[in-house]
């Protein structure tokens, strides 16, 4: 005599628990999504974070200090045609630091440290310079990468860069 399998017979307990647990891991996963979304960088080009297209380099004279605020930071340009592109946030606490066009330097308004016009420091308590941003120079038009600040230790003539 040959027996037929039998089919194992699914409870409704069993079914319930499976149901369960299918619908609890689909819920998992959107919720997983939706943290993982939130979580990404939003980079949108021209923003802080991305590469700044700043326009014409002539729309910067030579001893001239413009404040990029969409960058978070300020196109320095020269009196011998350089630039620099300096982060607002001052190296000691983190605060943003205007720059004084009277005095010509950056004066934090935390704790008072000021910077000269490349961003050195002329009065602590700032332990450094004001940090940079990479700066390229592409078709007569100035590009800042905002994505990476550059720390130094001290103003370098090579920090400089030129058209």
């Amino acid at each position: 005599m040959s027996e037929t399998p039998s089919s194992p017979n699914l409870s409704r307990r069993d079914f319930l628990k499976l149901a369960w647990a299918f619908f609890g891991g689909v819920a998992a996963l959107q919720v997983g999504g939706i943290l993982f979304a939130y979580l990404q960088p939003r980079l949108a080009e021209g923003e802080f974070g991305s590469v700044i297209n700043l326009g014409a380099l002539e729309n910067f004279p030579p001893n001239s200090v413009t404040h990029i605020t969409n960058g978070r930071f300020y196109l320095v340009r020269l009196a011998d045609g350089g630039l620099l592109a300096m982060y607002h946030r001052c190296t000691h606490l983190g605060c943003t630091v205007p720059y004084d066009q009277t005095s010509g330097q950056f004066v934090c308004p935390c704790h008072s440290s000021e910077f000269d016009g490349q961003g050195a420091v002329k009065n602590p308590p700032a332990p450094r310079p004001l940090d940079l941003f990479a700066i390229r120079v592409e078709n007569g038009e100035v590009l800042v990468n905002t994505g990476t600040p550059i720390q130094r230790q001290s103003f370098d003539p090579s920090q400089v860069v030129y058209a």
